[in-house]
């Protein structure tokens, strides 16, 4: 099977990439596939996190492991595509660059086949042209709950800095990507 996505970065402009990977990828291939897709070097820290349809971040999967044995997170590369993705778990939000916060909204937009001839990862439709800084992004604090990490954005705040109330997705119009 074939997971295709759209990588959208959280900008004001349209800025964003599709790319098909096998269900049996690693989080790490994504990763690598967002940076070439976008033209990061690809050498500093990233994270996934799995989000809910209001863009919530929730369960984090690190590039690596920093915990030092407290709290322990699963790392990209042992997990695969298909152990945290299906038809009701689509999206999450992918942060590459700790110091500079490129953050992107991603969504799972069809289960397909895989195509004879086709490797995989492969990029099938970019969009855009990533700026030269980051988007500015808002940052509220890290929710001190006992609830898990939380980055503390405010996805449903209306400010241009954000992803504000996400309305803005029904646009890209997943159902009818491909």
């Amino acid at each position: 099977m074939v997971y295709r996505f759209r990588v959208i970065l959280n900008a004001k402009e349209d800025i964003f990439r599709d790319l098909e990977l096998r269900h049996d990828q690693s989080l790490e291939d994504f990763h690598n596939s967002i940076t070439q897709a976008f033209g990061f070097g690809g050498q500093e820290m990233a994270s996934f996190y799995l989000s809910n349809d209001q863009w919530t971040q929730e369960e984090e999967f690190p590039l690596f492991d920093m915990s030092e044995g407290m709290d322990e997170k699963r790392t990209m590369s042992e997990t695969a595509l298909h152990e945290i993705l299906d038809e009701n778990q689509t999206k999450m939000i992918y942060i590459y660059d700790f110091l500079n916060y490129w953050t992107f909204m991603v969504e799972l937009a069809e289960i397909a086949e895989e195509a004879e001839g086709v490797e995989y990862p492969n990029l099938i439709f970019a969009h855009g042209h990533l700026p030269e800084e980051p988007p500015v992004t808002e940052f509220e604090g890290v929710d001190a709950g006992g609830s898990g990490f939380d980055s503390g954005y405010d996805f449903d705040d209306d400010s241009d800095d954000d992803f504000g109330d996400m309305d803005h997705l029904d646009d890209y119009d997943m159902d009818q990507l491909y």
